[in-house]
């Protein structure tokens, strides 16, 4: 089954019928009902574009791109490449490098089940050990209480079953970070971006990605996230943070309590809808883990071009240094992306089959939308056209540009594409991505 761009994640507000008043004679204002919205999956019989006649409906707004430009249009039916740029070069990718970690965490993890924070019993009497099990969306807010994450795990509540469980006074919190290894930052990364809001230390215990205001999702990170969540868990069961230390846990400790995070399929969309760094690194870090390599950085990056070879997709000339795409390091061809969403976007007769990799599509921000793209293909733009109809994964660095995903054409065939710039300050470059996937919009394209 092949379904639509703007319907893959069940948005239906976007193309809808515009609904205007209408003045009568009195003073009342009458407004028709509102239009029924249906999705409807896409026919695999639609016409595929002529490659002949879709270079040139991309020659224009292709030459308005300034820098080094890479780009790849495939067919989503048949996977046939029917425009190509140059698709080989590798450039810097900013976050839609974040495609490949997202990919390899659904190729190699249950994405049916979340990551688990518990509490152990510690060596000593009246010691309990507070044990990262990798999920950042953990939040010392109470219920009813939004944090940035959709389906926070709240501190409160394991605190709450701790409470519960143990009956004799605590008089300590340790915590365990033992789950991940090595460098806590990758390399290429500028440790101005933690003040930032872009990027915390990461490490297997955290609150809310890091962030020191849980609802702002750029707002400044803490640079020590684990002793910050060992500190605030610590005053919920009436102990002293000041005295937390660190430690690992006795194998076969009791455990005390335990939450769990939404499930993996559900991190991946929220990582590529807001593109979470914190959130990408983790499930990176979670890929090498269960891969049976060092949690660290290197194995991590080594692990997800492994996964993605593994399953048929060629990242030759790829090189990664996180899995986030925020390191300036990384070196990503449109090809690779472009092979990695055609992939995901094939058709199949089970899309909801919790190995296949389509959550990948349906967590791309639609164009005018939400997430990343939700101030972008506005209304009077050249790239309005694109409006509600282009999916695709935003990248965004210094003199760095990319836009990779879906757009259904004006024939209603499903295309995948993948757009990349480097040497060009993003306030060029982006609206030019943008008027360059509003042209496949456009497009009929048949000779």
């Amino acid at each position: 089954m092949l379904i639509g761009a703007a319907a893959l994640g069940g948005t239906v507000a976007l193309g809808a019928p515009t609904v205007v008043a209408k003045l009568t004679g009195s003073s009342t204002i009458e407004a028709p009902p509102p239009p029924k919205l249906t999705l409807v999956g896409l026919p695999e019989t639609a016409p595929m574009p002529s490659a002949a006649a879709l270079a040139k409906q991309l020659e224009k707004p292709l030459d308005a791109i300034p820098g080094k430009v890479t780009g790849i249009v495939r067919d989503a039916v048949t996977g046939e490449v029917l425009w190509d740029h140059t698709s080989d070069r590798a450039l810097v990718p900013g976050s839609t490098g974040k495609l490949l970690t997202a990919a390899a965490a659904l190729l190699t993890l249950d994405s049916t089940r979340g990551l688990v924070t518990k509490v152990v019993a510690g060596k000593q009497p009246g010691t309990v050990v507070l044990v990262g099990g990798g999920d950042p969306t953990l939040t010392a807010l109470p219920e009813g209480k939004e944090t940035v994450y959709p389906q926070p795990t709240r501190l409160v509540e394991l605190a709450r079953k701790v409470k519960a469980t143990v009956k004799e006074p605590i008089t300590r919190v340790q915590i365990d970070v033992s789950r991940y290894q090595g460098d806590r930052m990758a390399p290429g990364w500028d440790p101005a971006d933690i003040q930032g809001g872009y990027i915390a230390p990461i490490q297997p215990l955290m609150l809310d990605g890091g962030r020191l205001d849980p609802t702002e999702q750029d707002g400044a990170r803490t640079p020590a996230p684990a002793r910050a969540a060992g500190q605030a868990f610590a005053e919920l069961l009436g102990v002293d943070g000041r005295q937390i230390t660190e430690t690992v846990a006795e194998p076969g400790a009791k455990v005390l309590a335990a939450v769990t995070s939404a499930p993996i399929s559900e991190l991946v969309e929220h990582t590529l809808r807001v593109s979470d760094n914190v959130l990408a690194e983790v499930l990176a870090h979670e890929v090498a883990r269960a891969r049976g390599a060092t949690p660290d950085f290197p194995s991590a990056s080594r692990e997800i071009l492994a996964a993605l070879n593994q399953a048929g997709i060629d990242t030759t000339g790829t090189q990664l240094y996180d899995g986030s795409g925020l390191s300036t390091k990384d070196r990503v061809s449109s090809r690779v992306l472009g092979a990695v969403l055609a992939a995901a976007a094939a058709p199949t007769e089970n899309p909801n089959d919790p190995q296949f990799l389509r959550p990948l599509i349906t967590g791309l921000p639609v164009a005018g939308g939400d997430g990343t793209l939700a101030t972008r293909f506005g209304p009077g733009e050249r790239s309005a056209d694109g409006r509600g109809v282009v999916r695709a994964k935003t990248g965004t660095l210094t003199d760095v540009s990319s836009l990779a995903g879906v757009v259904t054409d004006a024939d209603g065939r499903l295309l995948v594409f993948a757009l990349m710039s480097n040497g060009g300050s993003p306030a060029a470059v982006r609206p030019r991505l943008d008027d360059l996937a509003a042209a496949l919009a456009e497009c009929g394209c048949r000779a």
